[in-house]
């Protein structure tokens, strides 16, 4: 009874069997992309301006609430050894993203040209399970419509040749994507990154890279080092 519910909302049968088989091909044999774009953002130099959500909610036509992209302060200390700074993230497009197998439409998927992860909004059903899964927070429920949307890091922006609306929106250029092999062997050319600044993959608060790989570094303020 529920499976032809489910096949009701999303209305086909066969688009639902193709996701499915979808699905579960990437749950045990991970997308190995042609090239895996990912994030890097400056914690030290990032003023917290928030353009970058801002873009963002305009971008995807966002309602109150759902946010893609998040600038969260950090601060802490004792006077006069004080402190602060901010951490910006989306969707890492994760190399083995915790949302993908939890979804039982097959609606998320991996892009096999560039890495990123997607969501096809037509086969979810907003049952909130990928919402619960990821250990980022990426998937934001939109109550509006009832089902669950995230970054998709603009990918048709970049199909276009230009970058996502945040990056572009960033007045500082603290935030930036590229290829993530080379962002963490700090070869790609960004205004993101300093000459003498050095990446990591995790900062402080922020949940184990080692659970799904994600495709984000930072140059990481000295109080927010691991």
């Amino acid at each position: 009874m529920e499976n032809k519910k489910i096949i009701r909302k999303i209305g086909s049968k066969a688009a639902l069997r193709t996701a499915v088989e979808r699905r579960d091909a990437t749950t045990y044999e991970p997308v190995k992309p042609a090239m895996q774009l990912g994030f890097i953002h400056n914690n030290v130099d990032c003023i917290g301006c928030r353009a970058c959500e801002i873009a963002c909610k305009d971008k995807n036509g966002l309602p109150p609430g759902p946010r893609f992209r998040r600038v969260m302060y950090i601060e802490g200390g004792t006077f006069p050894e004080v402190f602060a700074y901010k951490v910006n993230m989306s969707c890492n497009h994760c190399a083995e993203p915790a949302c993908l197998p939890t979804c039982p439409t097959g609606a998320i998927y991996k892009r096999a040209d560039n890495g990123i992860v997607d969501i096809d909004s037509t086969l979810c059903i907003g049952c909130r399970r990928c919402e619960a899964a990821c250990p980022y927070g990426a998937p934001q429920f939109d109550p509006a419509e009832n089902i669950v949307k995230k970054c998709n890091m603009c990918v048709d922006e970049i199909e276009a040749g230009r970058k996502p609306y945040c990056v572009m929106a960033c007045m500082m250029r603290v935030l930036d994507i590229g290829p993530i092999d080379r962002l963490r062997a700090g070869t790609y050319e960004t205004k993101a990154l300093g000459p003498r600044d050095k990446v990591v993959r995790q900062v402080k608060h922020m949940a184990n890279p080692e659970l799904t790989n994600p495709s984000i570094v930072f140059v990481p303020h000295p109080k927010g080092r691991v």
